[in-house]
């Protein structure tokens, strides 16, 4: 990956300070739109604010390299393309001067990276696809390194699992094309320490191992097995139609009947409505009842197979 540092400054160095053509405010500071040659010969062209660039523009270094995007007191920010000498190419969101939000990286090699960023470096969630083999990593990234749950997708098979270091560690699982999951974990294994200086400590080189585990089905939905989903749900509907239809009628049906035997009945002996009302119709509720609650343990087996090995290409 290439970096170039800011190129804050640098029309303020030296008693030379460059050509510029363009707009400017009452204390003769540039502002507005202008075009400017610096002192090293780098240009910039687009927007100023009170003598810094500010807004949108163009910033071309002299090795090629440019910068087309917003700027903020000098400072890239905002959203904003930097193609690089390499030919290499970022284009996203910039947070003072620095790779910072979301983003694509196109790599010279062919490689990219689209997801999330910060201070420079892929941090967040994310998916780097290697060119070469069209693998693609898709998970969790930390200070430039995969970092947490991710899946490392192949042509015919995909892991799943957790990494960390950049690296496939602890339980997973490899789900092939086939119709099969092959659940297990990398083990870290300790290698030979490698050479250091006199003044250094060797450093221990860890390998994740690959353990196999138990191999489970994969059950995909067939057609039929669809078109029975569906006939069962449309008869499900079906019946839910006509219940709801056979309540709206009953009502209507019954008031009927209460204004009928309202005709029939008159008071005997001079008995009064308010007598009949002081005897209520007595309901029995139940003495006890049952909750019942209902429980489960989810529980994952994870899988995963020797995969092929990738390397993230050095930057």
């Amino acid at each position: 990956m290439s970096d170039f540092g800011s190129e804050e400054g640098e029309e303020d160095q030296g008693p030379y300070l460059g050509e510029y053509e363009g707009g400017r405010n009452e204390n003769e500071e540039r502002h507005g739109h202008g075009k400017a040659t610096l002192p090293n010969q780098d240009t910039y062209e687009g927007m100023y604010d009170c003598g810094k660039r500010h807004g949108q523009g163009v910033y071309r270094f002299k090795n090629g390299a440019r910068y087309i995007g917003e700027y903020l007191k000098n400072r890239k920010h905002g959203q904003g393309t930097f193609i690089y000498p390499d030919g290499s190419k970022y284009e996203g969101s910039w947070v003072d001067d620095q790779r910072c939000g979301f983003g694509k990286y196109s790599y010279v090699n062919g490689d990219t990276y689209e997801g999330e960023w910060k201070d420079h470096q892929r941090h967040g969630q994310g998916t780097y696809t290697y060119a070469a083999t069209g693998t693609k990593y898709v998970g969790r990234w930390q200070i430039g390194k995969r970092e947490g749950h991710g899946e490392l997708i192949h042509a015919n098979h995909k892991y799943v699992g957790v990494f960390k270091e950049d690296k496939p560690m602890g339980k997973g699982k490899y789900v092939f094309d086939i119709g099969c999951e092959q659940h297990g974990e990398y083990i870290p294994i300790e290698q030979e320490k490698e050479d250091k200086l006199d003044d250094e400590e060797p450093s221990a080189n860890i390998i994740p191992k690959w353990k196999a585990g138990q191999v489970t089905a994969i059950h995909l939905k067939t057609e039929e097995d669809m078109e029975e989903e569906a006939k069962e749900q449309a008869e499900e509907a079906a019946g839910e139609k006509e219940n709801q239809e056979q309540t709206s009628e009953q009502p209507a049906e019954s008031q009927g009947e209460t204004t009928e035997e309202k005709k029939e009945e008159k008071p005997e002996g001079g008995e009064t409505e308010e007598k009949k009302e002081e005897e209520p119709a007595q309901e029995t509720a139940p003495e006890g009842g049952e909750e019942t609650t209902a429980g489960g343990e989810d529980g994952g087996n994870q899988e995963t197979a020797d995969a092929p090995k990738e390397e993230t290409p050095a930057e």
